[in-house]
């Protein structure tokens, strides 16, 4: 029998073992430098949020003014200016690191308002330079009416131009005495009186033929009624061009009345429609027409807004005129299916309508119908939709 000669053990030898540790120490060094940048990202990202809320809380605290006009004492619109300091991370928050705080101040031209872009800037572990900016814009607005958008429906508005409601044209005179009046037309012998705060018409009151609204005072008012309505306005403007432009609607403008017939009755008052010739100084040629609506018992009225010429035909034919109101789809649901839009009727309606407007143009032509475009007025350029809808014939 032939013995199997013993085998030689063999080990891990001196140069493998120190491969091995070379291998393992690279790898925990690795592992080490990953934790150290997953560290040093996870406080930079700590101290941006610092950052982040220390430029909220300046622009939170210049929104916070008490008046719009300089007063001693008091943080005031006017006093919002330019700075820069170094600031603490405060308010329960770690910082080893110092802010540095700049804001600018940009007044907004011709709007009351200020343009705030706040900076902040720190120096992290490594030494290098961070930064965070917000830009915002703080309107030169009372921060009482602050909370005017969490008013409930149906209550009073905040108040617009010459602190009355902003449902008040700008040509009512001020009485004085809590309510403005506005003569219904040009030699009309009737004037609508709103309150200031809700902007209803509370009366109609006879006056002078020869009184405009500008000398319309409480002595001169005559006989009023007392029921409460809403005001309907806007302006009729002419075009005899083929085809019609509706953004050059200026032409002369044609005698005529506005007539409200209202539907969906009974109404305790008939409506009440005023009409006069407008030629601004810079040669714009329009009527301007207001009409007083008195709502059924559960505030709510419908009807159409008509023209009645004077002197003048409207009909289909060369020398007609077609009446066309300016209505657009402003909240995109593919209809004129809101009140505000200009329907062809109103349908329960809440409140007054203002900015109703037509375009009358050659009976053979047809209703401009277009794209938003940008027009030029006297305050600069402004983007309109003046698309139109046949109302007449």
């Amino acid at each position: 029998m032939q013995s199997t000669p013993p085998r030689r053990q063999r080990g891990i030898s001196l140069v493998e073992a120190l491969i091995a540790f070379l291998v393992l120490t690279l790898g925990m060094l690795a592992i080490v430098r990953v934790q150290t940048h997953l560290r040093l990202n996870a406080e930079i990202a700590r101290q941006r949020s610092e950052a982040v809320r220390l430029a909220q809380a300046d622009i939170e605290s210049l929104r916070a003014f008490a008046v719009l006009s300089a007063a001693p004492g008091a943080h005031t619109f006017e006093a919002i200016a330019s700075d820069s300091r170094t600031v603490d991370a405060s308010g329960g928050y770690l910082s080893n690191t110092a802010y540095q705080l700049d804001r600018q101040v940009v007044a907004g031209g011709s709007l009351q308002a200020r343009e705030i872009r706040v900076a902040v800037g720190w120096t992290d572990r490594r030494g290098d330079t961070q930064q965070v900016a917000l830009v915002s814009v703080i309107a030169g607005i009372a921060p009482a009416y602050g909370g005017a958008l969490g008013l409930a429906r149906g209550v009073a508005p905040t108040k617009g131009v010459f602190g009355r409601s902003v449902r008040i044209p700008l040509a009512a005179k001020d009485l004085g005495d809590g309510r403005s009046a506005l003569n219904s037309g040009a030699g009309g012998s009737e004037a609508f009186v709103f309150d200031n705060a809700s902007g209803r018409v509370v009366a109609r009151c006879t006056v002078a033929a020869t009184l405009l609204s500008g000398d319309l005072t409480a002595a001169t008012l005559g006989s009023c009624d007392a029921a409460i309505g809403y005001l309907v306005s806007g302006v009729v403007r002419f075009s005899s061009a083929l085809p019609p432009d509706a953004a050059k609607g200026h032409d002369p403008a044609l005698a005529l009345s506005v007539v409200m017939q209202m539907s969906g009755g009974p109404y305790a008052s008939p409506p009440s429609c005023g009409a006069e010739p407008v030629t601004t100084p810079g040669g714009d040629r329009f009527v301007a027409y207001h009409c007083a609506v008195y709502p059924k018992p559960n505030g709510r009225w419908s009807g159409r807004t008509v023209l009645k010429p004077a002197g003048w035909t409207i009909g289909s034919g060369a020398g007609d005129r077609r009446v066309c109101r300016y209505s657009a789809d402003l909240d995109a649901s593919g209809a004129i299916d809101a009140n505000i839009e200009h329907p062809a009727a109103y349908t329960e309606v809440d409140g007054g309508l203002a900015n109703q407007l037509f375009l009358v143009v050659s009976g053979n032509a047809t209703c401009p119908v277009g794209a938003p475009v940008q027009v030029t007025g006297n305050n600069g350029d402004v983007h309109a939709d003046l698309s139109t809808a046949p109302h007449q014939p």
